[in-house]
C-alpha cells in the first residue's frame, strides 16, 4: 500500500475525490438519521420491539450501547473519508474493503427478507457510501492517488 508522502502535491485533487468525500459525509449522516428513525420514529420502533423482549431498563442500555458503537463506526468513516481526500490511498483501501463487506451484509439481509421495499429505503446510507466508492476508484482518483511526486 502506497501513501501521499509529506509535502505531496494536493493542489490537483479531481472532482471525483472531492465528490466521494461529500458523499461519503452524507452517507454517515444518513446513516445517523436511519438509526434514529429506526429506533424511535418509524413503526414498529425498535425501542418499542426491544421493550416487548427484554424490558425496560434492558431497552435503554441497549440503545445506548447501540448509539455509542455507531457513534465510534462515524467518527472513523468520517476521519478515513478526510485522509481519502488528502489522497492517502491506504484510507481509500480501507473504505473500499469496508464497504464491500457493508455490502454482503445487505445482501445478505435482503436476501432473507425477499428484498422488500422498506428494506431498500433503509439501505440508503449504504447505496450513497456505494457511489463514494465508484468515484474514488475512477481514472481521475487513480491518478490522483498514484501520484506520490513532491513538489520542488
Amino acid at each position: 500500500m502506497t501513501s501521499r508522502s509529506p509535502g505531496a502535491r494536493h493542489d490537483e485533487r479531481p472532482q471525483q475525490v472531492e465528490t466521494a468525500y461529500i458523499l461519503s459525509l452524507t452517507a454517515i449522516a444518513l446513516q445517523l438519521v436511519s438509526w434514529v428513525m429506526g429506533s424511535f420514529v418509524i413503526e414498529p420502533t425498535g425501542y418499542d420491539e426491544m421493550r416487548q423482549e427484554v424490558g425496560q431498563d434492558q431497552v435503554v442500555q441497549q440503545l445506548a450501547l447501540s448509539a455509542v458503537a455507531l457513534c465510534v463506526i462515524c467518527v472513523l468513516w468520517a476521519l478515513l473519508a478526510v485522509k481519502m481526500r488528502e489522497g492517502q490511498n491506504w484510507a481509500r483501501l480501507v473504505l473500499a474493503a469496508a464497504t464491500a463487506l457493508s455490502a454482503l451484509f445487505l445482501v445478505n439481509s435482503l436476501s432473507m427478507s425477499g428484498y422488500p421495499w422498506d428494506e431498500l429505503v433503509g439501505a440508503a446510507p449504504d447505496l450513497v457510501a456505494y457511489g463514494a466508492i465508484a468515484m474514488m476508484f475512477l481514472p481521475s482518483s487513480n491518478a490522483y492517488f498514484a501520484d506520490d511526486t513532491v513538489e520542488p
